[in-house]
């Protein structure tokens, strides 16, 4: 641990430990700061957040937001929110949407960043690759961990990829924007005024 988060941060950054398999090259896309309160463990960026090098810089973002009653202006406050997605780089087209987060990133960088963001009061898990890892005594279908979110409630809460490509999931279980999200809302809200 003597190593500090920037310095952390710098060298995640210039990571190229899995550059042979990505089809657009490296660019680690993640944020944290020592401060962070809110966790935001998802997948893997998409091609849109290659491109701009921002999280969650697409719809997928914007739902995401929006499920958590977040601001743009909060939600990349790096003292507010840290974004670890299980990849870190993007993975190329797999044969429905994006290829799976790379492997090699979880075991190389997830342990040591999370050592060094002490006041995580609330970990959003987003879809199987971080469910896995985050809560591997869960069910391992997300839905199942998704209906069974007072487990693990009030400091990690599972949720479906905010991915447009979930509108049927969504459809299909309404409950979990009529019943669930304000909980979460509230939850993450109440995170942050700890934080102010």
């Amino acid at each position: 641990m003597s190593e500090s988060l920037p310095a952390l941060l710098r060298r995640v950054r210039a990571c190229t430990i899995c550059a042979a398999h990505l089809p657009l090259g490296p660019r680690p896309v993640l944020q944290a700061a020592a401060g962070a309160r809110i966790l935001i463990a998802g997948q893997a960026p998409g091609r849109k957040v290659h491109a701009s090098g921002i999280p969650f810089d697409d719809a997928s973002g914007a739902r995401l937001r929006a499920w958590l009653g977040l601001s743009p202006e909060q939600f990349y406050d790096p003292e507010l929110v840290a974004i670890l997605p299980m990849g870190f780089c993007y993975p190329g087209p797999g044969p429905s949407g994006d290829a799976p987060p790379r492997p090699e990133c979880p075991p190389a960088w997830r342990a040591p960043l999370l050592a060094r963001l002490p006041h995580i009061a609330l970990t959003v898990v987003l879809g199987q690759y971080a469910l896995a890892w985050h809560l591997p005594q869960s069910p391992r279908q997300v839905t199942q961990a998704v209906q069974d979110w007072q487990r693990h409630w009030p400091h990690t809460v599972v949720l479906p990829h905010p991915s447009p490509r979930n509108n049927g999931w969504l459809a299909r279980h309404p409950w979990f924007e009529a019943e669930l999200l304000p909980q979460v809302r509230a939850r993450v809200a109440a995170v942050l005024a700890q934080a102010g």
